[in-house]
């Protein structure tokens, strides 16, 4: 059992290796979609996942289009501050996929709107409402509500 945890375009090191190394602790599959913000031997990358890279699930993807089109059969999810559901209302199962956007910009406004349906948000104040919460944060919180909803199958 897997879910499937998709960065596009990130831009700081330290968040990709915090999601490498949950995506390794929790046997999810981590799709890292090009341009990336930084190399992927980057040392701060390496640093921040520690010792989990040998663990990790990765693939590498030159660009989004060429992401959805491999994909195109899957269930996915946009996570978004603009979400029309609560993370929690989706009823998530093995191989979905949780897109996540670049820390500065989020996922492309045309995806957004071309999936809407599909978005999900994580509830924040509304004070807060124009911000977000860190990227690597926000990942955990979506992937284990998915993997408590699938009963954490495989983990111990």
């Amino acid at each position: 059992m897997a879910i499937h945890i998709v960065m596009v375009e990130p831009e700081i090191p330290p968040n990709t290796g915090n999601v490498a190394r949950t995506c390794a602790a929790t046997g999810s599959v981590l799709h890292l979609v090009k341009p990336l913000g930084f190399r992927i031997d980057d040392k701060s990358l390496k640093r921040a996942g520690l010792d989990y890279w040998p663990y990790v699930k990765l693939e590498i993807h030159e660009n989004i289009d060429e992401f959805l089109k491999k994909y195109k059969d899957r269930n996915m999810y946009f996570a978004t501050t603009k979400g029309k559901n609560l993370y929690t209302e989706v009823n998530y199962s093995d191989g979905d996929m949780i897109l996540f956007g670049k820390e500065t910009k989020g996922i492309n406004p045309y995806l957004i709107e071309k999936n809407k349906d599909f978005t999900v948000r994580i509830p924040m104040s509304p004070e807060a409402r124009s911000r977000s919460f860190n990227l690597s944060n926000s990942v955990n919180i979506i992937l284990f509500e998915a993997l408590r909803q699938m009963n954490f199958i495989g983990l111990k």
